[in-house]
């Protein structure tokens, strides 16, 4: 039996799945707030599309995203139940296990072009851009990858199989 910490009422274990949660709502929030014309942050992430704000980028680049951390708010809460069980709680593993890949490669894979520079960045990519990015945004990224990949193993070591039926005399 597990014990509980004093004074929370939660299982450790659902402690990753409930920061992803909170991680992932806002982000969600902070994607709608710049799709009804918010800009604070936006146009130094990104750039020139902040001010231009084509009708693809609000719609799929705000919207979309904002929509996706929904989306993604949802698993971290399926995750972080205690009681999910069987196919639902094996499906939303491997979708933490894929969100949180997704979140670390994009947070490392842009943080080392970055450091790197491979590509000798053209003069597109401000310096403020650039290190908001290696400042803010990348870290975020993969915090986000780690507290997903965390409730992902975390929600695993408290799912148990379901109790035998109790027998019939």
């Amino acid at each position: 039996m597990r014990r509980q910490p004093e004074g929370t009422g939660a299982e450790p274990s659902t402690l990753w799945g409930r920061i992803a949660c909170l991680w992932a709502a806002a982000f969600a929030v902070l994607h709608f707030y710049w799709a009804v014309g918010g800009d604070v942050g936006l146009s130094i992430s990104a750039g020139p599309l902040a001010t231009e704000r084509p009708l693809w980028f609000v719609v799929a680049g705000l919207w979309g995203v904002g929509a996706l951390c929904l989306l993604g708010a949802l698993l971290a809460w399926l995750l972080a139940r205690s009681r999910l069980r069987g196919l639902p709680a094996l499906l939303a593993r491997w979708l933490g296990w894929g969100v949180s890949a997704l979140l670390l490669a994009r947070g490392i894979g842009v943080e080392v072009l970055l450091l790197t520079n491979p590509t000798h960045l053209d003069t597109s990519v401000s310096g403020g851009q650039r290190a908001w990015t290696l400042a803010l945004w990348n870290p975020w990224f993969i915090t986000g990858g780690l507290a997903f990949g965390l409730a992902a193993l975390r929600s695993r070591r408290h799912t148990v199989a379901e109790p035998p039926p109790p027998s019939r005399r």
